[in-house]
């Protein structure tokens, strides 16, 4: 297994800074997801560690070795693109062999290893057929396969499941966690998908500009988000932005129209704007009568709107000043509520995130 270390790596294409100063420390056998929009710089990061890149200043370090000056061919990463890269004038062996043959590595330990891949990847038996005859998560599993038979001491995965329907792409996300899992490798994986890096990654860095927004755990960057565009990015929120009309040490209260909002273990001035995020799973529908669990708080919204979706019922509402606020409720009925209705809603003042003064 093999750590990694990035050190104020940065570069520039022309007057784009595509990749701004950035640091990380990646552990051993850790799945580590680089998330981020389209242009964020995650995809030039990952080139970079991969050597199709060159780096503007900087350095990065497998180990005590350091890589950045190395071909890519002697920085020994197994890489998985976005479109496969497959070559279609290869069988499945032949294409998982390529990167053997170019190590000049024996013909019967080729044949052993090929098959080993194979097997890894479920794809025993279809070493002769082509390209062209595969499904698309039998070329990812080509593709996967042609990257580990090589042992990398790093797996880069850029965007591999973007070309799959939405019911393979959750599948091949797992097998390709548990092969990583089995295999104790070093893995850096990029996607735009948040769903996707939150249900497989050790650890998740969010990009933004070139440059690193935060870094955890996938609850932490979920749970506690350090900025409101991770609060935004990393699924549906409502970021609300209110006036704090009490402060004392324990916290303030923050009103946002008539509704108002108390967050413990935050400090602000009376008067002064403070924006703060809540998620809509965190809000729960009050019946009429019913009591919230204690420390819990509670608003008043008028409903919007009703999405149905199976297991999941999505709410649209207004606070009094026109404030948009969404809710979302698991496995509850909502018959007998209707557009234009005041509803009561609660929710855990835990559940709540600061980001200081809008």
């Amino acid at each position: 297994m093999t750590s990694i270390a990035i050190e104020g790596v940065s570069r520039a294409f022309g007057s784009v800074r595509a990749v701004r100063e950035v640091s990380l420390l990646i552990g051993d056998g850790e799945f580590f997801t680089l998330l981020g929009p389209s242009g964020c710089g995650k995809t030039t990061l990952l080139r970079m560690i991969a050597g199709f890149a060159e780096l503007d200043a900087g350095s990065i370090s497998f180990g005590e070795r350091r890589i950045d000056r190395l071909p890519p061919h002697r920085r020994n990463t197994g890489m998985v693109f976005q479109n496969y890269a497959i070559f279609p004038n290869l069988d499945v062996a032949g294409n998982v062999a390529y990167g053997l043959k170019a190590r000049r590595v024996a013909g019967a330990e080729i044949a052993r290893r090929v098959e080993e891949a194979l097997k890894l990847v479920h794809l025993e038996g279809m070493d002769g057929r082509w390209p062209h005859q595969l499904s698309g998560g039998q070329l990812q599993r080509v593709a996967i396969a042609r990257a580990l038979v090589i042992e990398p001491e790093v797996l880069l995965l850029d965007e591999p499941l973007s070309n799959l329907d939405a019911q393979l792409r959750v599948e091949m996300r797992g097998e390709i966690r548990q092969l990583q899992q089995t295999l104790g490798i070093t893995a850096i994986y990029v996607t735009h998908d948040q769903e996707e890096a939150l249900a497989i990654s050790d650890r998740i860095a969010v990009m933004r500009g070139g440059s690193l927004e935060q870094i955890g755990r996938p609850d932490e960057i979920y749970r506690r988000p350090a900025t409101p565009f991770v609060a935004e990015f990393m699924g549906i929120t409502n970021l609300l932005t209110g006036t704090v009309v009490e402060s004392d040490g324990a916290g303030v209260v923050v009103r946002v129209g008539d509704a108002e909002f108390p967050l413990g273990g935050i400090a602000g001035t009376t008067g002064t704007p403070l924006t703060f995020c809540l998620r809509p799973e965190a809000l729960r529908l009050l019946a009429p009568g019913e009591v919230p669990p204690d420390g819990w708080a509670t608003l008043a919204a008028t409903l919007a709107r009703v999405e149905f979706l199976g297991a999941l019922t999505r709410l649209e509402l207004r606070l009094s000043d026109g404030t948009p606020l969404r809710a979302a409720l698991l496995d509850r009925p909502v018959q007998g509520i209707g557009e234009s209705d005041v509803l009561s809603l609660a929710y855990d003042t835990r559940r709540l995130v600061a980001f200081g003064p809008s």
